[in-house]
């Protein structure tokens, strides 16, 4: 890599603020995120390797005395957990860290609203304010719910599992701090079901997040939109100017290893000249529209299984530790 050219990464980071998606703490040492974010699936690996290991025996000598047992003792110790990633993760990034709820909860309004209540208050305790706290819930309707009264609170939330523009404007509606639209996740699903490859903007990753981005400026809202999920750099490449994108370790290397010229691909003050035709949303259409949508539909399913399905393993593998 020449020395007189900025990195793909540094360029990026004129235009976009660059988030972590990792549990690994020194990848964000290396590339010096401004925010985290975490889901169940990136705490199961961090949690069963021995490099943090440290955390999690902590959080239970810790939790030992708490006086709770069986599935409300490794549910305390979960809670403890995901907050102990997120101290240390803040240690090293200067902004927010993103902790996510029990993917069990997506259709349970006042549980994720407890469970929302639930980590802020652990966070408190450890004298982090909560402006530097994204509680992650799934973009379903209940979801958008809980993080309505949430954000009322002053609990900022990151909604994610989302897939398209009618799960993008309800978050909207309902003064959500931050949306995760998933770049990667699209792209898998049209790739399979149209058999054919996609490049550049005619991603339809790409293009999702590019009508939210537009939608969101166009209208004035103050929800952020936050890329995630990506299987290339040419994904990045195409959404620089994006609010946030989250980045893997994997593809933070590549940037980081590229000095090819990045351009600005989003922007606010264009979008407030499109024309965009306004969305008018109340539950019967975003269920309608939502179910309309095949591949939302499914993504947002599969993810919420898979998410279900880690937290389930990362309850096996604590009570294993207990016991």
């Amino acid at each position: 890599m020449s020395q007189n050219l900025p990195s793909q990464l540094d360029q990026l980071k004129g235009f976009t603020t660059v988030v972590a998606d990792t549990g690994d703490f020194e990848s964000m040492r290396v590339y010096q995120p401004q925010d985290a974010t975490t889901n169940p699936s990136l705490i199961l690996q961090a949690a069963t390797k021995p490099a943090y290991g440290y955390i999690l025996d902590q959080v239970i000598a810790d939790r030992k005395g708490s006086g709770l047992t069986g599935s409300a003792q490794i549910e305390d110790v979960i809670d403890h957990l995901l907050v102990g990633f997120g101290m240390e993760i803040l240690k090293i990034v200067p902004g927010r860290v993103s902790t996510e709820t029990d993917a069990r909860l997506s259709f349970d309004t006042a549980g994720s609203i407890a469970k929302g209540r639930q980590l802020i208050a652990l966070y408190a305790a450890k004298g982090i304010p909560r402006e530097r706290i994204l509680i992650k819930i799934a973009s379903t309707w209940e979801g958008i719910r809980a993080a309505e009264v949430l954000q009322k609170e002053g609990i900022h939330c990151n909604l994610t599992l989302l897939f398209s523009l009618t799960q993008a404007v309800a978050c909207a509606e309902a003064g959500v701090q931050l949306v995760s639209p998933f770049v990667g996740r699209i792209y898998d699903w049209y790739k399979a079901a149209m058999k054919r490859d996609y490049t550049g903007a005619e991603d339809p990753g790409v293009e999702s997040v590019t009508k939210i981005f537009n939608y969101y400026k166009k209208f004035g809202y103050h929800t952020e939109v936050m890329g995630a999920s990506f299987r290339n750099t040419s994904q990045i490449v195409e959404l620089a100017g994006c609010d946030f994108l989250t980045i893997s370790p994997d593809i933070l290397a590549q940037l980081a290893e590229s000095t090819v010229p990045l351009t600005k691909k989003l922007d606010a003050s264009a979008a407030k000249e499109a024309s965009i035709e306004r969305i008018v949303l109340d539950e019967k259409a975003f269920r309608y529209q939502f179910n309309d949508d095949a591949m939302a539909t499914e993504k947002t399913a599969e993810g919420i299984r898979k998410f279900s399905a880690d937290i389930v393993k990362l309850e096996h593998f604590i009570a294993a530790k207990l016991s």
